[in-house]
Formats: C-alpha cells, sequence, structure tokens
C-alpha cells in the first residue's frame, strides 16, 4: 500500500475478531500493532460482577489507555493497525450504560466531555473496519477463548453493543468506515479483507 503512513483501526463488538485480525493483517503488511488492553485491566472483572458500580470507573481506565495509544500511533513513522479505537468507548460502551440505566447522567457527562478534550489532540484513523457478527457467533468466540471474567457476558447486553455499534457505524464521518460481516471472513484469504481496505485509504 504503498510508502506512505497509514493508521487503520480495526472496531466491533467483544468477541467480533478485532484481535485476531489486527495480528494478521500486521504480519502481513509489515505495520505496528497496538492491542487493545483488557487481560491487565483491574476494573473489568469487577464491572462484569457490577455493571452499575463500576461502569465509570472501567470506561476512564479504557480511555485513558486508548488516549495513549492514540498518541503512540500518531508519533510512530510506522503504519499502524489499531484494536479497537477511542471512538468506540463513548458511542458504544459508555452511551450503552447510559442508555440502559447503569451509568448516572451526571457521570456519562463528565466522561462525554473529558473525552471530547482528549479527542480535540488526535487525528483519526485513515480508515475504521468494523467487524460486525450475531450475538450467537460472539458467544461461541467468547467461550472459546474462555476469559474467566467474560463467562458471564449476557447475550442481551451484546445485543444492545451490537444496536450500538450499527448506530454509530451509520453516522460515523471522521474518516472512511468498511463494515465486514466478521464471521464470513474467509482467514485463510486475506488479500481480500487487504484489497478492501486499499481501495478505501486515501
Amino acid at each position: 500500500m504503498g510508502g506512505v503512513k497509514q493508521f487503520v483501526a480495526m472496531s466491533g463488538n467483544i468477541g467480533s475478531g478485532k484481535s485476531t485480525m489486527t495480528r494478521l493483517l500486521s504480519d502481513r503488511l509489515g505495520w505496528r500493532p497496538f492491542y487493545e488492553a483488557v487481560e491487565d485491566n483491574p476494573y473489568l472483572p469487577d464491572f462484569y460482577a457490577d455493571m452499575t458500580r463500576w461502569g465509570f470507573h472501567l470506561q476512564v481506565s479504557f480511555l485513558t489507555r486508548r488516549f495513549h495509544h492514540h498518541q503512540q500511533i500518531q508519533d510512530t513513522p510506522h503504519s499502524a493497525i489499531q484494536d479497537r479505537t477511542i471512538y468506540e468507548d463513548v458511542e458504544i460502551f459508555a452511551r450503552n450504560l447510559y442508555l440502559q440505566g447503569l451509568m448516572p447522567e451526571r457521570d456519562f457527562r463528565a466522561y462525554t466531555d473529558l473525552f471530547a478534550m482528549m479527542t480535540a489532540y488526535l487525528r483519526p484513523p485513515d480508515l475504521v473496519v468494523y467487524l460486525r457478527a450475531p450475538v450467537e457467533v460472539l458467544l461461541e468466540r467468547i467461550c472459546a477463548r474462555a476469559r474467566a471474567y467474560e463467562r458471564e457476558i449476557p447475550a442481551a447486553y451484546l445485543a444492545q453493543l451490537n444496536d450500538r455499534y450499527d448506530e454509530w457505524a451509520a453516522r460515523f464521518d471522521l474518516c472512511p468506515l468498511v463494515t465486514l460481516e466478521a464471521h464470513q471472513v474467509d482467514l485463510t484469504r486475506l488479500e481480500d479483507v487487504t484489497a478492501q481496505i486499499a481501495r478505501h485509504l486515501r
């Protein structure tokens, strides 16, 4: 895809395959991968046990780490691919908690103010790839990777997030966005994915 630095971000629900796609594409293209900091997040187990109590804490934790990664991507001279964007933190996860009554309006407004301040200093990606998948596929993949704190994620919660993702993707205009049906992507034929990415990069 030429010698120009490119920044592509993978987006999608829990279990949609973002990390796998990030790894495979970064290996194929020779780009630097930036993975979502999930395993070492101290709030995740508590969040899935009590979303109301820990939702705001978790979201601030993720937002801070995502901002740091985005800054690193801006500073590196190499092309990069990111596992989940900073925009999903507010538009998908925090918004869903707020809409479901699991995050008070006061906390949501404070969070969105912090998000707006942070993103004012960031350049959007050159392309966002949205990996969409039905809930049954997400549940199968979550079960297969066997993270203890994810075992009790309700199907209804994943369905809510899917709704937020579709709403967000329909109005996202900071850069081009391409939607892939994640459960239909052939990971042995990545040339099909890289061809779609190349077509959408400026």
